[in-house]
């Protein structure tokens, strides 16, 4: 049987999984997948610990403990998303030892509500990575304008960042910058730069989904041609700026000190159209360096009847820079798409963690109350969550 998820990981791009929960890993269920299907990293989101917190007794135990504490709705979703983020790093472990630091981890979000102020994202930052004590964590810091100096500062402090909500490509350049800068901080303070880790999460299907609905307005034959191709072709120019930054001097001095390079990682790679090929989002993004997380789903559908083609954007450039043309031919606006697509990023992750928050609050009255079991009183919670959005 061809072993799909191998060919991709030989062609370089690091598979994660974009999913977690309890029972996913009392269950061995995460295990398994990082020793049979070569998942080799995690990401997380509120929407993700919403639902996994509406489908599983394993939490009412804690839920139960938190309410007889006393315990206030933030600082208990804090505790119980840490729990399982770092008995995720655990498993996950002899995938970071393996690759010398550069797989293995596991992400955590600050709270998206602070994603415009610098001070209290890095605060929040720094506190989750001390609650969570593993080196393979990753902390998620949105890629705002206030984000970049948090992340720069962030990583000054030895702390591994994921980057997340990246959409356009001038925001991806400044998302580099501040990786270097951040280093560059970090050996000026004394740190190990070895063991420092970052990816920047470049996000894909939503480019078409907000793309594709203005082509169908626009209506014209050259217009609906156009639908499915924006959100590939931007994911191949952000990688050929990835390469420009990564072969400069200025890198290559952070290189001799240690550093592991900031890697591009392809996130919202479901297909939203079922028009569209299942595993599209991984078949034309393949490139050596790149990571890809996906949910389940689609790892079970690449797994099945993914093909790995070698190398699908190194050669493309020219070819993505005229999906572009032709898209400002027919009226898009891409500079207005990808603020819409930043504004709705953000706005979507807040409204999940307000669910988030509201499902945690209910089970923690329901626990101090004994009125049904804990997770009972999230349910109502997990299916907004879930609507408001997430990674996928």
């Amino acid at each position: 049987m061809t072993d799909r998820l191998g060919e991709l990981t030989a062609a370089g791009v690091a598979v994660w999984l974009d999913d977690l929960s309890r029972v996913r890993l009392s269950s061995g269920g995460l295990d398994q997948l990082r020793r049979e299907k070569h998942v080799a990293g995690v990401t997380t989101n509120p929407t993700i610990f919403a639902k996994a917190l509406s489908d599983a007794d394993e939490y009412n135990w804690q839920l139960k403990d938190l309410a007889t504490r006393g315990i206030e709705v933030e600082e208990a979703v804090r505790m119980l998303t840490t729990y399982d983020v770092r008995w995720a790093c655990d498993v996950m472990r002899p995938s970071y030892d393996g690759s010398d630091g550069v797989d293995g981890r596991v992400s955590i979000e600050v709270d998206p509500r602070v994603a415009h102020d610098t001070d209290r994202t890095v605060a929040e930052a720094k506190a989750l990575w001390w609650l969570v004590d593993r080196p393979n964590l990753f902390i998620k810091i949105p890629a705002t304008e206030a984000g970049l100096a948090a992340i720069t500062a962030t990583l000054a402090e030895g702390i591994s960042v994921n980057v997340t909500l990246i959409f356009g490509l001038d925001r991806y350049s400044a998302v580099m910058e501040a990786f270097l800068a951040g280093l560059e901080q970090a050996r000026a303070n004394g740190h190990d730069l070895s063991t420092i880790g970052s990816v920047a999460s470049f996000f894909v299907s939503r480019v078409d989904s907000e793309i594709d609905k203005q082509l169908e307005k626009i209506g014209s034959e050259e217009a609906r041609a156009l639908r499915g191709k924006a959100a590939v072709a931007n994911a191949q120019l952000a990688y050929e700026r990835y390469t420009e930054v990564f072969s400069s001097d200025r890198w290559q001095a952070l290189a001799d000190a240690g550093a592991h390079p900031q890697r591009p990682l392809w996130a919202s790679t479901s297909t939203k159209n079922p028009d569209y090929r299942d595993v599209i989002y991984v078949e034309e993004l393949i490139a050596p360096g790149t990571v890809n997380t996906m949910p389940e789903s689609v790892v079970t559908a690449y797994a099945e009847h993914g093909e790995t083609r070698g190398d699908t954007i190194t050669g493309a450039y020219d070819a993505a820079r005229q999906v572009f043309a032709d898209l400002a031919a027919v009226g898009i606006d891409m500079a207005e798409v990808i603020a819409t697509l930043e504004r709705e990023g953000v706005e979507k992750f807040e409204a999940s963690w307000s669910e988030l928050l509201d499902g945690v609050r209910n089970s923690l009255t329901a626990a101090a109350q004994g009125t049904g079991t804990p997770n009972e009183a999230a349910k109502g919670n997990a299916e907004a969550a879930e609507q408001a959005g997430g990674n996928a």
